[in-house]
């Protein structure tokens, strides 16, 4: 068979038989081109091409010692369920490690982009370099229970990919969308509560912060967020930081970071800019996932 004609038919083929070494490395090389994620069993010592070849080789613990040097995987008992369970929880790891690149790339440009145009119109810093580093901790710490989160099942149903510019996307589309929001308070802080330093300072830093942690809950899914709620220890972060943050203002540590009391009516504020920010962002998403995903993959 022509290259063209194998990459047609390999596909939608179930069984090559008879295959020479060499064939079998093709074989597994035109799927591979097809835009396939390609495993091959083998146990004997021409199987080590194609092992090589295939984006992950797999053999036994009674095969030669070429093929189980050649493979990724050796499997040690006679249970082909380890691989099933085995690519059901890579495929979970990986799609929760995207979540957090998506979080933490789209929330720092936000940040970047809200701080430096802040900082075009006010006469003091929007954040203290002491204030700074809090923020970056509180909004991390939930990020970090991504590692547990629950998983979709369309994510494990077919093989997941890195790709670049769709992280790149999301960044500018979900980093920008939380920067109106920010500037929404700006206003609020300026032009109705005509906040100085310190105030504004605190305002922005619970706004920011309460804001980050919540907008994860919603963009970490496709689905809506009744549909897909988040694992326990992510809820469970994101209302200690919640908490920790409405807190820290009325405690003695407030003057050490150069926060103040707000107002009562700024919380009733900031939770009608926040609720809108999170449904704005549930509309954003079925958006970007219909339009920026079909782009995409149109364009490959």
């Amino acid at each position: 068979m022509s290259n063209a004609a194998l990459k047609h038919q390999a596909p939608h083929t179930d069984i090559f038989a008879e295959v020479e070494p060499n064939q079998k490395e093709r074989i597994i090389a035109i799927l591979k081109k097809a835009g396939h994620v390609v495993g091959f069993m083998g146990d004997g010592i021409n199987d080590a091409p194609a092992l090589h070849t295939a984006d992950v080789g797999i053999s036994v613990d009674s095969a030669v010692d070429v093929a189980k040097e050649a493979a990724d995987i050796v499997l040690l008992s006679q249970d082909l369920n380890v691989l099933s369970e085995g690519i059901v929880e890579g495929r979970k790891t990986f799609i929760n490690t995207m979540k957090y690149i998506f979080m933490a790339t789209s929330a720092n440009f936000g940040n970047m982009f809200s701080m430096a145009g802040a900082s075009l119109f006010l006469p003091f810093l929007p954040l203290l370099p002491k204030q700074i580093p809090l923020t970056n901790l509180l909004t991390d710490f939930p990020e970090m229970a991504i590692a547990t989160d629950r998983v979709d099942d369309l994510n494990i149903q077919e093989p997941q990919h890195w790709d670049l510019r769709f992280v790149q996307y999301f960044m500018i589309t979900f980093g920008l969308l939380s920067s109106v929001f920010d500037y929404l308070t700006f206003g609020l802080l300026i032009l109705v509560m005509h906040a100085n330093e310190k105030v504004f300072q605190t305002g922005w830093f619970t706004e920011s912060v309460i804001s980050a942690i919540l907008i994860v809950l919603v963009v970490r899914t496709r689905l809506s967020f009744p549909k897909s709620l988040p694992g326990n220890y992510l809820s469970i972060a994101t209302m200690v930081v919640l908490l920790i943050v409405l807190v820290i203002p009325i405690t003695p540590v407030a003057t050490w970071f150069g926060f103040i009391r707000l107002p009562l009516f700024f919380y009733g504020w900031m939770i009608v800019i926040i609720t809108a920010y999170l449904l704005t962002a549930e509309a954003a998403k079925r958006w970007f996932y219909k339009k920026i995903k079909k782009r995409l993959t149109s364009s490959k």
